[in-house]
């Protein structure tokens, strides 16, 4: 019943910008914590950004802040994330997930729903 879809990934070169969407349905989005995490092959599935369900807090992991804006607009019940500056290391599976209206939590677990992520590769 709950379902989330992200779209917007693709092919950019390094230094691009790009925004990722991820739709909602089936929750009670304005109640619901959002967040985006992104997995490479090489690496564990890992937090990127959240945002809470009056878009009034967020929450940046170190190695994109400065770089990446969490946004959401709950009449479209949508959530998004703008990413700038990209580098060949963002390079990956990006996930929207939903989860309580805590923007501390960090933790796959914390995080009840998911989508089935869309895929970022950049290029040098």
């Amino acid at each position: 019943q709950v379902q989330l879809e992200e779209s917007g990934g693709g092919l950019v070169q390094a230094g691009d910008s790009l925004e990722l969407s991820c739709s909602a349905s089936g929750l009670n989005f304005v109640w619901r914590g959002m967040a985006w995490f992104r997995q490479a092959p090489d690496k564990e599935r890992e937090y990127v950004a959240g945002i809470s369900g009056s878009g009034r807090n967020t929450n940046y992991a170190d190695f994109v802040k400065g770089r990446v804006t969490i946004a959401r607009d709950n009449a479209k019940e949508t959530v998004y994330l703008l990413m700038n500056i990209l580098k060949p290391e963002d390079a990956a599976v990006y996930y929207c997930a939903a989860g309580s209206d805590i923007t501390s939590y960090t933790s796959l677990s914390q995080y009840p729903y998911w989508g089935q992520g869309t895929q970022v590769t950049v290029s040098s």
